[in-house]
């Protein structure tokens, strides 16, 4: 199996209505998904979802109640990535999809505060964290830059000189 590390993704909402974190009728399985958004530039809005499966056994199932993971929650991950395989109830085919087997499971920091929430924050007298300064960002000039420099500033990694 691959060990899977997730950062900063955020549990999805259950499907049609349904709750986000099932647990099983004795408590010691819990499935739910989770999401998180990638930069794509051939996508709408030049970002998609990339979305998988979670389950969890045993111990770890009394943890996340004790979290009280919700739908919208920012979490980090570490787990096994499988294969779930089962039966169409319907066409009677078999189907499988990428599941994460859940070994630790934590609140992400900062994960879900939106400019709105700081700027409440601070007129309430919070200060939001301190953060690095941004460097100015170069115009765009339409000066070739792609998005991606090389190590050294040469053109390719397989360059020859």
């Amino acid at each position: 199996m691959l060990k899977v590390f997730a950062t900063q993704v955020v549990v999805s909402r259950g499907y049609d209505g349904a709750a986000a974190i099932k647990f099983s009728e004795k408590g010691d399985a819990v499935r739910f998904r989770i999401g998180k958004k990638l930069y794509d530039p051939n996508a709408e809005n030049n970002a998609r979802w990339v979305n998988l499966a979670v389950k969890g056994f045993g111990p770890i199932c009394e943890r996340i109640k004790k979290m009280q993971l919700k739908d919208g929650s920012f979490v980090n991950l570490i787990g096994r990535l499988d294969e779930d395989v089962w039966e169409d109830q319907q066409t009677h085919e078999k189907k499988s999809a990428m599941v994460i087997i859940l070994d630790d499971i934590e609140y992400a920091s900062g994960g879900g505060k939106s400019k709105d929430n700081q700027n409440t924050d601070e007129a309430q007298g919070h200060p939001a964290a301190a953060t690095a300064p941004a460097a100015a960002a170069p115009a765009n000039n339409g000066g070739g830059f792609t998005g991606y420099e090389s190590f050294g500033g040469g053109n390719s990694f397989f360059d020859e000189n």
